[in-house]
């Protein structure tokens, strides 16, 4: 029997349903698999929070509160680097055409020249994902700057454009792209162009106003190989390290709610010009690497290969290897958010992707 002390459900709407007990059984379903998690003392703490038209169910697990701010990990990028250099576009000073050269002098060695500030965007320039010596990188507490420097010297694995292959590093470059134009730092652009505009007043790209006491600790000892791979060695600058929370890394430093996390994918389901022309959003959450069969958007996950099996094509979002998956359906005109501090190595197959099956079918 589920613990009701693991877990608040917050339901708004003339359809909203009245109790847990009328919730569908795929619901109910879902709710188990993470309460198990919890239970079995493999998950510390999450959040799910679950959105169509005006209905809300939102339910909180362990230690976690609703209003409780997470490590999103990869979900950073569609949020602190895509968005920014789409309201570039919408303002006329940059297009998605434009080689990453105009804005980066220093990355014209070879090929490098001949890439797009879309193909940073689509994980297709060529970039590696992390640096070489990243974990160094990390271990020293470099700056981003540092992380910058190595990113424009970085060997392409392939000519750009012709491949798809995952690449934090690009989303780096797109983002220091934003800041040498707009000459502003990246959190604060995104506090006054972003989050303010939409309301996301528990979202922030490194700690800003907040301390690390009011972030969800990570579990660590499952981290990712970058992320010091659960190495008590590396918690100088693990996830739950001073210098990582600080950091800001627009490819995994962002913080947010579940809550919060739904307004913005619902900002791109229900474009309102507040921080995007609606015809810029929808181009975002399109496919634009259909013949590299990699269904990826503008910073965004496109299909339900990689978010919910239930979710139509033109579904969108992204995951995070924090331990973090959520997306929108414009077919249900559904939202789904699931954070936990569990990272995606242990949480995607154990509980990420099945909760987000079960819900994304749930009529």
């Amino acid at each position: 029997m589920m613990n009701r002390r693991h877990f608040t459900t917050l339901l708004t709407g003339i359809a909203a349903m009245k109790s847990r007990g009328a919730e569908p059984d795929r619901m109910q379903s879902a709710l188990q698999i993470i309460q198990t998690q919890i239970d079995n003392g493999t998950l510390h703490n999450a959040v799910l929070h679950v959105r169509r038209g005006d209905q809300v169910t939102q339910h909180v697990f362990g230690k976690a509160q609703p209003d409780s701010m997470f490590l999103l990990g990869s979900i950073t990028k569609p949020l602190v680097a895509a968005v920014p250099v789409m309201i570039l576009v919408d303002r006329g000073e940059v297009k998605l055409s434009d080689h990453a050269v105009k804005y980066l002098p220093e990355f014209s060695e070879g090929a490098r020249k001949e890439i797009t500030i879309e193909q940073l965007l689509t994980h297709t320039s060529g970039l590696p994902d992390q640096l070489e010596n990243n974990n160094e990188l990390r271990a020293q507490h470099a700056p981003l700057s540092e992380f910058v420097k190595g990113a424009v010297r970085a060997p392409l694995l392939f000519a750009p454009g012709t491949r798809y292959h995952y690449q934090s590093m690009g989303i780096l470059l797109a983002a220091e792209i934003v800041a040498r134009v707009t000459k502003t730092l990246l959190p604060e652009f995104l506090q006054q162009h972003v989050f303010t505009p939409l309301g996301m007043s528990r979202t922030v790209l490194g700690l800003g106003q907040f301390k690390k006491s009011d972030m969800v600790p990570m579990q660590t000892e499952h981290a990712a190989p970058e992320a010091g791979g659960g190495d008590p060695k590396a918690r100088e600058w693990d996830w739950n390290s001073d210098y990582w929370r600080n950091l800001g890394a627009p490819w995994g430093g962002a913080h947010s709610t579940a809550a919060d996390m739904s307004i913005f994918l619902r900002s791109f389901l229900h474009p309102d010009g507040k921080v995007l022309l609606e015809a810029t959003a929808r181009l975002m959450i399109q496919d634009h690497t259909p013949t590299l069969e990699a269904n990826r958007g503008i910073g965004f996950m496109v299909g339900p290969a990689s978010l919910g099996k239930g979710s139509s094509a033109h579904a969108f979002g992204h995951s995070g290897s924090t331990g973090t998956l959520a997306w929108s359906d414009p077919a249900t005109d559904k939202t789904f958010v699931l954070l936990t501090a569990l990272p995606k190595n242990v949480s995607g197959d154990l509980i990420l992707h099945p909760v987000a099956d079960l819900i994304s079918s749930q009529a």
